[in-house]
């Protein structure tokens, strides 16, 4: 045995508590079997096209114009006016951009400050389920005890009773994904109303996630939960410029919230990542003053995506949901016989070429739709979309 072995045998297990409470992300796994096995990419969201002209030369300008150094930590001041102008613009909403905003680096950041600048361990968190995959490791690393409170499909809306019972004096936080990642949902007045009734009743913050506000579909409207009486003072808003502007890779989201939350919410975003890349939030704010009629375009493009694959997936056999908002479609498998959803996209990746992400992935306890759903991500190409749909065809 030679001695690197016999140090390594000798190593304690320095992999913390908490690092063992959760598993890497299931949607960048499915990322790298779609790349080892040459599989079409429906699994993660990031588009397969190229961003705006106005934006990129916009951040190209940026950096010309040598935008290269730290930028103020919470945010270039040009990002925050911009930030606010179009809060009031689409929802009427008065923002102060020297004390209620944080620049992050992307709404990832956003969340996890958030939650570390306002949980206390042992506190507990609302989580709406099936959730996008990183609130349960945000609350884990909080050290927040998360409740679960189930959509049901095919609306996947909640139980009024079960949310109700959900809140305790011990709640400190709800989360609310609207329009929502997996599921496509759009929360309705009437919903956002009972959260903001508990949310004040039990004296509770609601930490909203709204980066798809602008990909909604059926004239649906997205109602931001700040908007509600009572809720603007105990509302945080995260956002990004990710998925509207087609810039995943930039980084660059934001957090709303009162004076006083900010303070705490821009410390722990200090001791994270000092700050989000200066040209790039130069040329956000640019992108974030495009007028109403980039919006239109964009609610078109991928409304013509979701029929486009809602109508061929239902061909092939799937049992379809159709999303309100969002670019993602959940498909329930038990029309191909499979009971285990992580097998069934293992085997679409490896064996029909098309990689979807489990839809277990999206819940934390055993919920009893757990394994029955996929989740097919649409933000492509057409031509990425047909071809995977014809490799689809061997399902059939």
């Amino acid at each position: 045995m030679n001695q690197n072995s016999q140090q390594a045998q000798t190593l304690r297990n320095y992999a913390s508590e908490k690092a063992g409470r959760f598993t890497e992300s299931v949607i960048r796994e499915m990322s790298r079997i779609a790349a080892a096995h040459k599989a079409i990419n429906l699994a993660q969201g990031f588009p397969d096209f190229p961003a705006s002209d106005e934006i990129k030369e916009a951040a190209v300008k940026a950096i010309l114009e040598d935008h290269n150094q730290y930028a103020i930590t919470w945010g270039t001041k040009s990002l925050r006016d911009a930030i606010t102008l179009k809060n009031k613009r689409d929802y009427n909403i008065d923002i102060d951009p020297e004390t209620q905003i944080t620049v992050c680096c992307g709404s990832t950041e956003g969340m996890v400050a958030t939650l570390l600048a306002t949980i206390n361990p042992g506190d507990e968190v609302i989580i709406f389920q099936p959730f996008y995959e990183n609130y349960g490791p945000d609350a884990v690393l909080c050290g927040a005890t998360p409740k679960y409170v189930q959509l049901h499909p095919p609306e996947f809306s909640f139980n009024k009773e079960e949310l109700t019972a959900a809140f305790s004096d011990r709640t400190r936080a709800i989360i609310i994904n609207t329009p929502n990642n997996p599921t496509g949902k759009v929360f309705n007045r009437e919903e956002l109303d009972l959260i903001a009734k508990l949310c004040i009743q039990y004296d509770v913050l609601a930490i909203t996630d709204e980066i798809y506000e602008h990909i909604i579909y059926d004239e649906i409207k997205h109602i931001p939960l700040a908007t509600l009486p009572g809720m603007a003072e105990r509302t945080i808003t995260i956002n990004s410029i990710s998925k509207t502007y087609s810039v995943t890779g930039w980084r660059i989201g934001y957090v709303i919230a009162s004076g006083e939350i900010s303070r705490s919410i821009r410390k722990m975003h200090d001791f994270l990542t000092v700050g989000a890349a200066a040209p790039l939030q130069v040329a956000a704010a640019q992108a974030l003053n495009f007028p109403t009629t980039y919006y239109e375009k964009l609610g078109d493009f991928y409304s013509k995506r979701r029929d486009f694959m809602l109508k061929e997936l239902t061909a092939i056999g799937f049992t379809c949901i159709r999303p309100a908002g969002a670019y993602y479609i959940m498909a329930d498998i038990a029309p191909f016989g499979w009971k285990n959803d992580v097998d069934f996209a293992r085997h679409l990746a490896e064996k029909v070429g098309v990689a979807v992400v489990p839809g277990s992935s999206f819940y934390q306890d055993d919920a009893n739709d757990k394994h029955r759903f996929i989740r097919f991500c649409f933000c492509k190409q057409f031509a990425t979309l047909e071809a995977a749909i014809e490799r689809l065809q061997k399902l059939k």
